[in-house]
């Protein structure tokens, strides 16, 4: 369960980066399930865009452990008009931001994996609290104990496709 405080935490981290980066034009923290967290996306369905980052990062998951390159750290798409950049935060969210196409990227990924591994830290810890005390509640994510399947496919073998749901993060440390 996400306490209101820890809510409140998130959102606040969400201003202070649109402060920060002024070319952003959203940002927004969801679980890996495609459930907001929180947002500041003025224009922007959060619902809707919460939903599409979890396909991505289905994608995203998959390409990193079929490529070898480990878990999931972050994904940039380029539009004709701006970048959407996704980025993890902590075990079962992420963080994705809107910026315009004058943005600088440098400095995108850098608050982009500084914010998401504050509200990745914020979150991941109340999730921690919200098992320890039992409680039930608003969930996060996918929160599991159990670790993250790890299926390596070849070409003559199919395997069921990955859902968001199965889908973990990691932030660098």
């Amino acid at each position: 369960m996400v306490s209101e405080k820890d809510l409140g935490a998130v959102q606040d981290e969400l201003h202070q980066l649109r402060n920060r980066v002024p070319q952003l034009t959203g940002a927004l923290a969801a679980g890996v399930d495609g459930l907001v967290v929180a947002h500041d996306t003025p224009g922007v369905d959060p619902e809707g865009l919460a939903a599409l980052t979890a396909a991505a990062l289905g994608v995203a998951v998959r390409v990193a452990d079929a490529t070898g390159n480990g878990g999931f750290r972050e994904l940039l798409v380029r539009g004709e008009r701006g970048y959407v950049a996704t980025y993890a935060a902590g075990r079962t969210a992420v963080l994705t931001l809107l910026a315009g196409d004058r943005v600088n990227v440098g400095r995108l990924h850098l608050e982009g994996r500084r914010s998401g591994a504050r509200i990745g830290e914020l979150l991941d810890a109340a999730d921690a609290s919200a098992r320890e005390a039992g409680r039930a509640g608003r969930p996060l994510g996918s929160v599991s104990s159990a670790p993250p399947a790890r299926t390596r496919t070849t070409r003559t073998t199919r395997t069921p496709r990955a859902t968001s749901a199965d889908a973990r993060t990691a932030t660098d440390s």
